[in-house]
């Protein structure tokens, strides 16, 4: 297994992600308003999960930016990534009547009728991070290239392992937009090298437990794999557990997705190899 200048690029990556995470340690907590004085524009955000680095880093981009116009923001978020806690918060929201709502759809379908309400209310809506089945009622929506980033977490396991192999992809749940995409652009550029080839996308319902498991199971099944995708955190940190109990430590490239300092934690450590950052607090 070899290691090239790319894959040290994506390390170099996940330390400006952390500086960007310690300079915000004064931000709001979830659930908590930030901003400008009362009678200003009000903006509420409503993250994906409560407590991620991810959405705390974009969180403190949005009350950057907010505070400069005077406006006050209030963010909230579910326990876990699941519509069915992200809907409730979506609704209590609308009956607040803010000027608009940031907001990063857990699932593509079935957010569309709770944020279509906020529109029908005349709520600004802007898309972030993940985004709808049809986007068109937002007045604008904002993310990473996550098909980008799935190709570049498929050439980090490429240039780590030349002569070819298998390769899994770990992602969250079906239906989010973001992951979605990581996956599909990471197949897409494993099926133009014929040196390696695809044992599919598997779920872990963002529990890290569940990403050990698959992982576990899979390198059980075929053991020549030699690199896996870890769609988001979650499964990043799962999926190191798992070759650990595999004991194919060192034998496997694990590229995980976002780099918050957890995920800089383990790459120093070298239970993953590589991450694909993102810039959350630019998207905010």
């Amino acid at each position: 297994m070899q290691w090239n200048s790319k894959v040290l690029a994506f390390a170099t990556l996940g330390a400006a992600a952390t500086l960007v995470l310690a300079g915000c340690s004064g931000g709001s907590s979830s659930g908590g308003a930030a901003g400008g004085s009362d009678g200003g524009y009000k903006i509420a955000f409503v993250q994906g999960v409560a407590g991620d680095e991810f959405y705390i880093s974009m969180q403190c981009g949005i009350e950057a930016e907010a505070e400069k116009e005077g406006a006050t923001v209030t963010t909230q978020g579910p326990e876990k990534f699941d519509p069915t806690l992200q809907k409730p918060i979506v609704d209590a929201v609308v009956g607040s009547k803010p000027d608009a709502l940031l907001i990063a759809p857990t699932d593509v379908s079935a957010m569309q009728a709770p944020i279509a309400a906020a529109e029908a209310a005349g709520i600004k809506v802007v898309l972030v991070d993940t985004t709808l089945e049809d986007p068109s009622g937002a007045v604008s929506q904002i993310s990473s290239d996550n098909e980008g980033g799935g190709a570049a977490a498929f050439k980090a396991i490429q240039d780590a392992n030349p002569n070819g192999g298998k390769v899994l992809v770990v992602s969250t749940d079906p239906g989010v937009s973001t992951t979605d995409a990581r996956a599909e652009g990471f197949e897409n550029a494993v099926a133009e090298d014929s040196k390696f080839e695809s044992v599919g996308v598997q779920y872990s319902h963002n529990e890290p437990s569940t990403a050990a498991e698959i992982v576990t199971a899979a390198l059980q099944k075929d053991p020549d794999i030699v690199g896996i995708f870890a769609a988001n955190l979650f499964a990043a940190e799962g999926s190191a557990t798992g070759v650990q109990q595999a004991g194919k430590q060192g034998q496997v490239t694990i590229v995980g997705f976002d780099a918050g300092p957890a995920q800089v934690k383990a790459l120093e450590a070298g239970t993953v190899q590589a991450l694909v950052a993102q810039e959350p607090a630019t998207i905010g």
